[in-house]
């Protein structure tokens, strides 16, 4: 549905997206992250036709990206454009008139969306009445009005407390099950672990790790991770890798990965004669993925470095 193959951008003399390489498939929830900077907005923008390449090839459902494309897209930006004065219907009446949905079947087509995002109640409600949830559902009703083929969702969830947030992510899920394919832009690692089937991360503007979830796990030498507090932090990280185990450090935690499952009372005795106020195992998650992709600037096919990084130092 998109291929986008050796996308270059360049601001001055700033690059910005590097020989970009991405493929969703149809009916796929991609996930896109990367920290800020990284180039997710300017590849939107680019797959929206609002931002012209140095070089490459975006094609969306076989089309080079171009005017005619944009009516493939439906966009859900991070902010909520929404006039507060209008009703839900008269909000997706105005902008399915943009789109340019004929007259003979607008009427049935904003029902239909109010019902897909569970608004048929609120549709003569104004915007100013609805809450933050409510408000991005109906963001999510005006990019499904023209029925397209690809939905861009920036960072869908932002704002919004944890209640409004799985109702979202159920949308989400039914998009797909609609068989609609979906970009993903997000900062929440945990919405991308539920809710994508591959995940791109970025940085740099380069594609530095693509995959299934699964996919990306094992290519983190670790079976799983533990954290570790002490106030004996260096006689800790030396006992660990005399152990073979990989340190890192993930903000104020000291981190360990393991190469195979231990039991908690193995892994206390491998800490013998070190004060240690706890241990937690963890499985590992997309957020340690991340954090080695985004921290180290290498990709996950590089092998990673046993000896202490020099941050450490």
């Amino acid at each position: 549905m998109l291929h986008i193959e050796h996308l270059t951008k360049t601001y001055g003399d700033r690059p910005v997206l590097e020989n970009l390489n991405l493929s969703v498939s149809t009916g796929e929830i991609y996930g896109l992250l990367g920290p800020n900077g990284a180039g997710k907005t300017t590849t939107i923008n680019i797959i929206c036709n609002l931002l012209k390449a140095d070089s490459g090839v975006v094609e969306i459902n076989g089309q080079p990206v171009s005017d005619k494309t944009k009516a493939l897209i439906g966009i859900v930006p991070q902010e909520n454009l929404l006039y507060r004065s209008l009703t839900c219907r008269e909000t997706l009446q105005f902008f399915a008139q943009i789109y340019g949905v004929g007259a003979a079947v607008r009427s049935h087509r904003i029902q239909s969306c109010l019902e897909a995002v569970n608004l048929v109640d609120r549709a003569n409600s104004t915007v100013d009445t609805l809450s933050g949830g409510m408000q991005r559902r109906l963001s999510i009703a005006l990019a499904l009005v023209h029925q397209p083929k690809l939905v861009i969702l920036d960072e869908p969830t932002t704002g919004l407390d944890i209640e409004a947030r799985y109702e979202v992510w159920e949308f989400i899920r039914q998009l797909k099950a609609q068989g609609i394919t979906t970009l993903l832009t997000t900062h929440l690692l945990e919405e991308a672990e539920r809710l994508c089937q591959r995940i791109g991360i970025l940085k740099g503007g380069r594609l530095m790790a693509e995959g299934s979830l699964e996919e990306l796990r094992q290519r983190i030498p670790a079976q799983e991770v533990v954290v570790v507090q002490t106030s004996q932090e260096n006689e800790a990280i030396l006992r660990g890798q005399q152990q073979g185990f990989t340190p890192r450090r993930y903000g104020s935690d000291l981190v360990f990965w393991l190469p195979r499952s231990m039991e908690l009372r193995e892994l206390v005795d491998c800490f013998n004669g070190i004060a240690i106020d706890s241990i937690s195992r963890q499985p590992v998650r997309l957020e340690h993925i991340y954090i080695e992709v985004t921290q180290t600037g290498k990709g996950l096919g590089f092998p990673l470095p046993s000896a202490l990084p020099d941050p450490w130092d």
